[in-house]
């Protein structure tokens, strides 16, 4: 058996997501289709509890939408007018007490961006930048989310279809190990829709950051201390 986080976004006024703990049966093996049968298997769960319409963002989504929203597929825009894989823009901005931002990891596949060896041997994490904005470490998910909203902004046939899911979830992601998911940021994606905060937080860093820490009270994945252990 495995627990996993499903996110909900929320409904109530001043809250934005809702992580449901979703215990489930688990299908050991890194093969793809144990990947899939994890997922439906969590799905399943979630339906107990009345969570039907859910998205697995991931590239192990049976749904072509999940797969294009991954990190590893989504592209976002840089000042310069190119696109870059978020992975790659995501691992490629962060900044070390002993090096960084790597750009050059923007131009590299996202997996081996995501390996690179310099973001374990630079020392302790301080903070992002990406083009020519920069991110301290708290909250502790703002600047993915952010990065992620920033790469949907443009997207308006993602954002008409996101707007119907109930929840969201990524099979890849071990909160054990990690903190931030493409799941959890869609599910901040549709809160602010519904209420009309999007695309002005992402353009207003202030009302963003404000917005996160009001909406992520209780939240274990956004309220923590570990954000250097756990990326």
């Amino acid at each position: 058996m495995a627990t996993r986080p499903v996110f909900v976004p929320c409904q109530r006024s001043g809250c934005f997501i809702e992580e449901v703990q979703i215990t489930f049966h688990w299908h050991a093996g890194v093969a793809p289709i144990q990947k899939k049968r994890n997922v439906t298997e969590l799905h399943a769960a979630a339906s107990v509890k009345g969570l039907s319409q859910i998205l697995e963002v991931s590239t192990k989504s049976d749904d072509k939408l999940g797969q294009r929203l991954s990190s590893f597929n989504l592209r976002v825009s840089r000042s310069d007018g190119s696109t870059i894989p978020l992975e790659s823009a995501y691992q490629g901005s962060k900044v070390f007490t002993d090096g960084g931002p790597f750009n050059d990891l923007f131009v590299r596949d996202p997996r081996e961006a995501k390996r690179d060896g310099r973001l374990k041997s630079s020392g302790r994490l301080i903070g992002f930048k990406f083009d020519k904005s920069e991110w301290e470490l708290e909250p502790r998910t703002a600047f993915y989310d952010w990065l992620y909203l920033y790469a949907l902004k443009d997207h308006s046939e993602y954002l008409r279809r996101l707007y119907k899911y109930d929840a969201f979830s990524d099979i890849e992601f071990n909160p054990n190990s990690s903190i931030n998911t493409q799941a959890r940021s869609c599910a901040l994606l549709v809160s602010l829709l519904r209420q009309h905060l999007f695309p002005r937080a992402v353009y207003d860093r202030s009302l963003f950051i404000g917005l996160l820490r009001q909406g992520s009270v209780g939240q274990r994945h956004a309220d923590g201390s570990e954000q250097s252990t756990l990326l």
